[in-house]
This record gives C-alpha cells, structure tokens and sequence, in this order.
C-alpha cells in the first residue's frame, strides 16, 4: 500500500474544546497569496498537465459554500471546471456525514470512480468535507480505498493547493491527509467562484457550540465563530455590485451570531438591518435556532420588505422527553409560543422545519406529541429524517429497543400529517400574482423554468431559460403541494 503522510489528524478531544479565546481572522490578500504560492513552491509541471477538475457536493449549504472556494482556488491557478466526470484530471468530491445514507452516498461514488483511476494513472482523486472529520470513517477510507490521493477537512481548505503540490511533487506520489480539529479560526479573502450569478450564500457564522446528542456537526465544523460584521457587509456589497439579486446569510446557528464579539456590541438582529439596508433585492437566512431567535429578529423581519418571508426553524420534536435526551433547549410549549409571536407579527410567512423519527427508545406517546406540534404548527414544508447514529455523538451511545418498522410507520404517518397542512397554506396563493426569482430550467419538464417566491415556494412555468436570475411576475395557477405551477405575466 502507498505511503500515507498525515500532516494532521482528527481529534474529537480537540474538536469538542470551547476555550473563552479570541478567534484568530487571518486576512489573506488573493494576489500575493497566489503569487507567494506559485514563486516559493513552484508548482510542478504535471500541474499543468491536470487542468481540468471536476467537484461533486454531498449535503448542506455550508458544503455548497466550501465547494465554492474550493472552485475559486483551483480556478485561481488557471485550471478548467467540467461537470462531466469522464474528463476531469482532478476530481474532488466534497463529503457530508449527518446521516448515515449521506456516507453511504459517498463510498458508492468512491467505488465507482476506480475504475476512472485504473484508466488514467495521472487521475487525481480528493475527498474533503464532514465525513472525513471521525477518526474510525477516516481511517476506513485510507483502508479501503487506497487510490484515494489527497483527504483534507472542513479546516484546511485553504490548504489546498499546498497540498495539491505536496501530492504531486512528492517521490512514488505518497497519498496526503491534513484534518485538523482547530477550536476556531476565520480565514478572510480567500477566492471563490460562484455557483450561480444571481444568488449568494454569505457565511455569517461558523461552527456550532450546541453538542445535540444527535448532531456531529460541532465536532466537524469546530467552534461557533462570528465574521466581523464589516468583512460582511464588504462581501455583500462586492456581491451587489456584480449584479447579484439574492443573498442568504449563513451559519450553523445564525442566532448565535455576535455573540463571541465580545468587544463589539452586535447582535443578529442588528447585521440582518444592516444587509437588508442595503439595496439588494431579496435577502434570507439559514439556519435559527428556537431558542435563541429573538423578538427583535421578528421586528427587523417585519420590517424590511426585502427580507423573504421564509423562515427555517428546526424543532426536531415535539416531544419534551425527546428535546431533554436531544440536548435541545427549549419546550415544546415555548416553540409554539415562538411560532405565535411569529404569525401574529409576520403575516404569510412561510415556516419550514426538520423533524427527527425514532429517536432512541422514542415512545408512541412521545411520538404523538410530535404530531399534535405538527397540527399546531401548520407548517408550510418540512424536511423529515428517520434517526441514524453518528460516531462521537452522546445519542450513538444509546441502546435502541424500536424496531426499524415501526420507525418507518411513524415517518409515513408523519409525512402524512405534514401534508395535511401544506394545502392550507398553498390555497391563499392561488390566482394571485407573485415575484418569482427564476433559478433554473424545470427538473420535470424542460420547456418550463422554476423559480421562488417570497416564502421559497417553487413555481413552475413557461419562460424561455434567458430569465434565470431575473425576477418576474407569475400569476400563480395550481397548487402542486410541494411546489406551484403558474403564468408569466409579459
């Protein structure tokens, strides 16, 4: 087997720290770090000859957002972006691990793309991203999958293309593996090539200091760490610049932002009116937290015509003893009470939500409550997961005495119950007129386009696919429960 050299390894033990210290912002400026880069290491000729890649992303949109500085450091070297797989000389598969079906996920890509390495010897093969951050699934893809040439984590990004030249400029082309367990650090500046020219993911927050029992997201994104509010509002302001209609502020925890800015007096209600001040014309966030969402983000929500009436708020239960075992920090009672201020202030808004089936040892009784949350709620969507254990979360411990079938009962009758009030909601829609922001031709039918409202339902409709990234008037027409479909209004 091929020498491995690890310049880092993952540590839960590191990755689980939460020292009261100041996060380090490295500000790097993108000519003189590219510059510096190409003069002190001189990148290998073969570099040259690898100059297509291809990038596949598995889970969230922090992983979206990852995958697009991953895109702006290679384009930053000149190499050439393909989205088919057959002509990459790079391929990079960018990983989650939140569910046990997303790993899966990954090692069928793995698989298949042996035979792409058989094929071309010079065939770079890297695996970053969520999954590699757990000590045993690591040491299982070095194992196993021996041709997989470069492993880094949610931390080293920036550490790419000195790794990408270590791995080629080292004798037999030894395999390299950097996933560090840093407790926090913010790296500013560097390059990123969108996915779309309409709308932006601008990264608000870092990391998440909840440690759900469930969640492996704090051991694999690191600490809660909050952007300086001018780097961000200097983003969104280059991001308006270039035309962009749409910016969505991002974090594990949105709620949490400001709050390791101890010198600085800034809360998430204040940075969402100050970006919604700006002259964009749509602006949303993801994700809340129950608990930490505040009346004064209800008012700036009010407030603001350009903030989409959509908000994300997970509730994973609605069970008490279920939230006690989670670590979740709140009742069901003061979510409902939450989603009242929120109705009651924000007119039409749109709540969506995830909720988890077959927690450990979850009762019928337990299960129940979460179905009466459901009929009090009403919400508009919802995204819905049977349980799976995570390696290093406190709920992977846990001795389960439900059986799978039963699980899968109560997902049906969830999802059941879901859709009972997703009509409701969608009936006011119909016969009025809406703004659609247009974001792609139609998955189901390619003479059509979709786009999102307001609430981040999705229309359908015909409309030549020159107005994606515009923002048009659709007469809505029919309720399709997940989506509508409607009229371009000329």
């Amino acid at each position: 087997m091929r020498e491995v050299i690890y310049l880092d390894k993952p540590s839960f033990t590191e990755a689980i720290k939460r020292n009261q210290t100041n996060i380090n912002t490295i500000h790097y400026n993108n000519e003189t770090f590219l510059t510096n880069l190409k003069n002190n290491l001189k990148i290998s000729e073969r570099l040259a000859k690898n100059n297509t890649f291809y990038i596949k992303t598995h889970g969230c949109q922090a992983n979206i957002r990852d995958e697009e500085t991953i895109n702006g450091l290679l384009t930053s070297l000149s190499l050439k972006r393909v989205e088919n797989i057959e002509e990459a000389s790079i391929i990079i598969i960018n990983t989650c691990s939140v569910r046990e079906n997303a790993n899966n996920k990954v090692y069928a890509e793995i698989g298949n793309i042996k035979r792409l390495k058989e094929k071309n010897k010079d065939l770079v093969l890297i695996l970053c991203g969520c999954m590699v951050e757990t000590k045993d699934t690591l040491a299982n893809l070095i194992n196993k999958y021996p041709y997989i040439d470069i492993i880094f984590g949610t931390h080293n990004i920036d550490s790419l293309l000195n790794l990408l030249y270590l791995y080629m400029d080292s004798d037999n082309k030894k395999r390299i593996v950097d996933v560090s367990s840093k407790e926090g650090e913010i790296i500013e500046d560097l390059p990123a090539t969108r996915n779309n020219k309409y709308s932006a993911y601008v990264n608000i927050t870092f990391g998440c200091d909840k440690f759900c029992t469930y969640c492996i997201v704090p051991q694999t994104r690191g600490k809660e760490r909050s952007r300086d509010k001018e780097d961000i509002l200097k983003e969104c302001k280059l991001l308006l610049a270039e035309g962009y209609k749409e910016i969505i502020l991002l974090g594990q925890n949105v709620d949490s932002y400001g709050k390791d800015l101890k010198d600085q007096n800034i809360t998430f209600a204040s940075l969402l009116d100050a970006v919604a001040s700006l002259p964009i014309k749509r602006v949303r966030f993801l994700t809340s937290y129950p608990s930490e969402f505040s009346d004064e983000v209800i008012e700036v929500i009010a407030k603001h015509d350009n903030i989409m009436k959509y908000i994300h708020l997970p509730v994973q239960s609605g069970s008490n003893s279920v939230l006690k075992r989670m670590a979740r920090r709140y009742t069901k009672e003061e979510y409902i009470a939450l989603v009242e201020r929120i109705k009651a202030r924000i007119p039409n808004v749109a709540l969506s939500t995830d909720i988890i089936v077959g927690f450990p040892n979850e009762s019928e009784e337990e299960f129940l409550d979460t179905l009466d949350l459901v009929r009090k709620v009403k919400y508009a969507s919802a995204f819905t997961f049977i349980y799976s254990p995570r390696e290093g979360t406190a709920a992977a411990k846990l001795k389960d005495k439900i059986n799978d079938e039963t699980k899968v009962a109560r997902f049906k009758r969830l999802t059941d119950a879901l859709e009972e009030y997703y009509p409701i909601y969608n009936e006011s829609f119909i016969n009025t007129i809406q703004e659609v922001l247009v974001t792609s031709v139609s998955k189901k039918d390619k003479n059509k386009v979709s786009g999102v409202m307001f609430n981040n339902k999705i229309v359908n409709f015909n409309a030549d696919p020159s107005l994606i990234g515009e923002i048009v008037k659709v007469k809505i027409l029919e309720d399709k429960l997940y989506s509508f479909n409607g009229e371009l209004i000329k």
